[in-house]
């Protein structure tokens, strides 16, 4: 089954891939490696979902927001790649957590994004990663997350020579 297939299946669906806002592009290759600029909790409207975790936000809905993190992390690749099926191995993950300086449940919040990873690319999903505390975020969002991913080559076929008589 394909990542795309897999999308399908659990009901999700890829959104838009967002337009930068300042001077940076939302992905880079670089030989076998696609790096992924962090992405938030971007709603369907275009929002992203305000808040910090341990006043604003329970463990859940950080779940949900880095798990629609996630998502826009998926549809950068497939823009990036064509093909979810060229994601050979997520290499690592940065999950940041938009935090009260008491909060410690990091990891709790970034497992929405690292449990998609794994539910939609299977073992190629499983990746290193660091889930850590900010005081803020950019548009005051919960959760941003940026990823490194191994990716296969497009195979080119060579023309076949013309075989001398």
């Amino acid at each position: 089954m394909t990542p795309e297939q897999k999308l399908a299946e659990l009901g999700l669906t890829l959104p838009q891939v967002p337009v930068p806002v300042a001077n940076y592009v939302p992905f880079r290759i670089v030989g076998d490696l696609l790096y992924l600029s962090g992405q938030g909790p971007k709603r369907p409207d275009g929002t992203y979902r305000p808040g910090r975790l341990g006043r604003d936000a329970t463990i859940e809905e950080g779940y949900a927001d880095a798990q629609l993190a996630g998502l826009q992390l998926l549809a950068v690749a497939k823009a990036a790649l064509g093909d979810l099926s060229r994601i050979t191995a997520v290499v690592k993950l940065l999950g940041m957590v938009n935090a009260e300086p008491d909060f410690a449940d990091h990891p709790k919040v970034i497992n929405g994004c690292s449990d998609l990873l794994v539910d939609v690319l299977g073992e190629a999903g499983r990746h290193a990663r660091s889930a850590v505390g900010m005081g803020s975020l950019p548009n005051a969002m919960t959760v941003e997350v940026e990823a490194i991913l191994q990716i296969a080559p497009i195979l080119q076929i060579a023309p076949i020579p013309p075989i001398a008589p």
